[in-house]
């Protein structure tokens, strides 16, 4: 290896230079230069070759078995044992009829959720990481400095806009997507679900019409409904996001969006950069509202954040809506948005439906994005949904019927099945229920007669064998349908 090379090698960070080894093997594979099968080169090959450590490129292959890439044979070194080609197609782009039946909808919700808190049944409905995969130690710690630290121990109230500790580093953190954002463009809220409330609350008119993607978060098709919403569902790609052609016929009928632009729940897709900047274009023209819910974009599983509708704003009409429940604290509550042009509709309905946000929790995950835990606990976080991802997939792939589709999502908590159309989730839920297994029938996501055959899993539980046996239960069930 000649000196520059090394030179360059060596100034990298060794999680860096790992990471990059483990990226190109993983292409070697994915283009099929190296096969199911064959024989990987020694580690001590991979040092000579690369120019690194025993611990580097050991780390590099390491990373590939967690990805379930390759395999070690005692005594024999390491193969590739699958292809990350060789997967189960994606399920197809919804196509919404229009036809609106939400009867069924409320009731399959309620069944699915009243099991929440039930730690005996094996939860793929529930879409937040589990406990063990959340830094429960560190922000117990934060909860006694915090009441230490805060006037009156934390029982005060804190100012309409929010914790301004907060608010500055949810700006601060906003670089990552070129935010651009200051302290005084956030409202905090509890959780993002709040966050949504008061854009609709501050925005919509009962009769007015709304448009989501579809499938579509369920909180988000309640939520429009309670409020004498009509919803228009738009065709959603699985792995781009919303149709754009669609997207555009419907802005002439509509009064705002709602877009999940990365890492959609509950099919998993992102939207490619272009088409956020070519949508806020759109908007622009026509002076519509975006709710933009942002709540996974943290959870990717690529180089660097993608960007967010929010990043190509420059009229004010996006309201970027985050949380930290999917990440760090779900009960904590802690979430916000960044209105644009209508902060003051939005700091005035926070005022009149609940004042002030939790002074405590606000407290709590503002020292722990302050002092860069978050992006250490993010990059754990990120690397552990990956893997489980993969195992998840690969899974389906062996226990599943045939003919089933399957999301590829490059970051969030879900993946998206479909099955037969002649299958039906709903009765799968029950089936898989007597056998202590939890999922989220696709009728939940719509308020019209589509994704009976279609179901949501959360791959946000920690790998294991009893993991592996329960989707082959489900897989098993699947097929005596």
């Amino acid at each position: 290896m000649d000196t520059v090379k090394q030179n360059q090698l060596t100034a990298q960070s060794p999680e860096h230079l790992y990471l990059r080894i483990a990226r190109g093997i993983e292409q070697q594979i994915r283009d099929e230069v190296l096969r199911v099968g064959d024989k990987l080169p020694s580690i001590r090959t991979i040092c000579r070759e690369q120019g690194v450590s025993m611990s580097t490129a050991t780390q590099a292959y390491f990373e590939l078995e967690s990805r379930s890439l390759i395999e070690s044979r005692p005594q024999s070194g390491y193969y590739v044992s699958r292809s990350p080609r060789k997967q189960l197609a994606v399920p197809q782009t919804s196509q919404p009829s229009g036809e609106a039946n939400p009867d069924n909808q409320d009731g399959i919700i309620q069944r699915v959720y009243s099991n929440i808190n039930n730690s005996h049944i094996i939860r793929l409905s529930l879409g937040v990481p589990a406990d063990e995969l959340l830094p429960i130690a560190k922000l117990n710690k934060g909860l006694v400095q915090a009441m230490r630290e805060l006037p009156a121990s934390g029982t005060a109230y804190e100012e309409i806009q929010g914790n301004e500790k907060l608010r500055r580093q949810i700006a601060h953190w906003s670089f990552t997507w070129d935010g651009r954002l200051s302290d005084k463009d956030i409202v905090t809220t509890a959780g993002c679900m709040s966050a949504l409330s008061f854009c609709l609350l501050a925005l919509t008119q009962r009769g007015d019409t709304i448009a989501v993607e579809s499938p579509v978060y369920f909180a988000v098709l309640q939520l429009a409904k309670s409020l004498g919403l009509h919803i228009l569902e738009l065709p959603t790609h699985p792995q781009t996001g919303v149709e754009m052609e669609a997207f555009q016929k419907a802005l002439p009928n509509i009064k705002l969006a709602i877009l999940v632009s990365n890492f959609n729940n509950p099919m998993g897709s992102c939207m490619p950069d272009e088409h956020k900047r070519q949508v806020v274009r759109w908007l622009q023209h026509y002076n519509i509202p975006l709710i933009e819910d942002d709540l996974y974009g943290d959870v990717y599983f690529s180089e660097s954040r993608p960007k967010s509708c929010k990043t190509y704003d420059e009229s004010g009409l996006v309201l970027w809506c985050g949380s930290v429940s999917k990440t760090l604290a779900p009960g904590y509550r802690v979430g916000w948005v960044a209105p644009g042009r209508f902060t003051e509709q939005i700091t005035r309905m926070k005022l009149m439906h609940s004042v002030s946000s939790t002074t405590l929790t606000q407290e709590v995950i503002a020292n722990f994005l302050e002092n860069g835990r978050y992006e250490n606990h993010l990059r754990k976080l990120r690397r552990t949904l990956h893997t489980n991802s993969l195992q998840y997939s690969r899974a389906i792939a062996d226990y599943f019927p045939e003919g089933t589709r399957i999301s590829q999502p490059q970051g969030g908590f879900f993946l998206w099945v479909e099955l037969d159309r002649r299958m039906n989730t709903v009765e799968l839920y029950n089936r898989a229920l007597k056998h202590g297994i939890s999922i989220a029938p696709g009728r939940m996501f719509t308020v019209q007669n589509q994704f009976d055959n279609c179901m949501r899993l959360s791959y946000g539980l920690p790998w294991n064998e009893k993991l592996d046996q329960a989707l082959k239960t489900l897989g098993t069930l699947a097929k005596s349908i």
